[in-house]
């Protein structure tokens, strides 16, 4: 049949039993298989990750303004990866970077949710806050 119409027999379901076959031009196939798997492509989120860095001592001001810009990421869909920077011996106030931390968790609760808890990772303590789902 497929070649009294000039076209291409094309297998679509070879798990299934009896197989599944349809008479098909396979270059035609071929191209709206490729543009399918296209759109799905731009369909998928991009996922974007913002940084934020913090001193162990950053003072009251700077925090407001860094948890200012990570709600605005959130907001926009964006995680948000927020880590102390240990400079020399500042690796002593380990602890003091770590509530930082969890303090910064702490007041985004409502826009995001922490995915990772704080972890030291050689002069850098990071952790990461993800966006809340939008209903």
């Amino acid at each position: 049949m497929a070649k009294a119409q000039e076209l291409d027999l094309v297998e679509i379901a070879p798990n299934v039993d009896p197989p599944v076959c349809k008479i098909v031009d396979y270059g035609k196939f071929l191209y709206e298989q490729k543009k399918k798997a296209k759109e799905m492509k731009a369909k998928a989120s991009k996922i974007v990750i913002k940084d934020i860095r913090f001193g162990p001592h950053t003072d009251e001001h700077d925090f407001n303004f860094k948890k200012n810009h990570a709600i605005k990421f959130l907001q926009e869909g964006c995680k948000v990866k927020a880590f102390v920077f240990f400079r020399g011996r500042e690796i002593v106030f380990k602890e003091q970077g770590e509530i930082l931390l969890l303090r910064f968790a702490n007041e985004l609760e409502e826009f995001g949710k922490a995915e990772q808890l704080p972890v030291l990772e050689g002069k850098r303590m990071q952790m990461v806050i993800g966006p809340k789902k939008k209903l």
